[in-house]
């Protein structure tokens, strides 16, 4: 006896395929005969079963909009030093960003104590925080 399992690719693996394909997506129409889609633009080679494809742009979520629920990005916080999407040159929409030294509460100098307790003292921790303005 034989068993086979249908197993998930790990779910990084999943994430990159998904992106590959979200940034090669391609803007669509309905074509006249109602069963199809054609690319919007001429230079684009029509998409196939595997690519993805959008019928309108997405909003922008930069700015409040009460109709789609978006807040906008000013007053986030952002990571100064990413490239990535928590970036503040991405996340800030090319706005700019504010930083604050800001001071908080952390627990330090922990110790554990016989038995089943650990007791730590109270800190300030100082830390430069990145806002979107």
């Amino acid at each position: 006896m034989q068993t086979c399992w249908v197993v998930m690719p790990p779910f990084r693996e999943v994430a990159d395929r998904l992106r590959e394909r979200f940034d090669g997506a391609a803007k669509v129409i309905a074509r006249n005969d109602g069963t199809s889609l054609m690319p919007e633009g001429r230079t684009i080679k029509p998409p196939t079963k595997e690519d993805l494809v959008y019928a309108e742009e997405s909003p922008d979520f930069c700015r409040p909009n009460h109709r789609t629920g978006s807040l906008g990005t000013q007053g986030r916080e952002c990571n100064a030093t990413s490239l990535g999407t928590d970036g503040c040159d991405l996340l800030c929409c090319n706005r700019g960003y504010r930083a604050d030294l800001v001071t908080r509460k952390v627990p330090c100098h922990c110790t554990f104590e016989w038995c089943c307790e650990v007791k730590c003292k109270m800190c300030d921790e100082r830390k430069t925080r990145y806002t979107c303005v």
